[in-house]
């Protein structure tokens, strides 16, 4: 099961996330608001909500304070590989 292990805001709307298969990825947000259907997600909208994000050491995935989450597997399919396996040969070793 994907899991996000780590996670960063960097910009607004944007979070660099690490998945449990050692990649790591950017997410923009902004790219992807028609995926967000919702009021739960209106708020996310709010930079200074969006600012509120957390990953809760008992999850799988990251969550504003209102409840909304979004699944880690969207994260991976949305974001933009910055560091993964082939492109970092000490994490290639790690991962086996």
């Amino acid at each position: 099961m994907l899991r996000v292990i780590a996670m960063q805001q960097t910009g607004v709307y944007q979070l660099v996330c690490t998945f449990n298969n050692g990649i790591v990825k950017t997410v923009n947000f902004a790219d992807h608001w028609d995926a967000f259907s919702g009021p739960i997600f209106q708020c996310l909208r709010d930079p200074e909500f969006f600012e509120t994000v957390i990953l809760p050491p008992d999850s799988e995935t990251i969550e504003w304070p209102n409840g909304a989450d979004v699944a880690a597997e969207f994260l991976f399919n949305i974001g933009e590989t910055i560091v993964s396996q082939q492109t970092d040969p000490v994490l290639s070793e790690m991962m086996g």
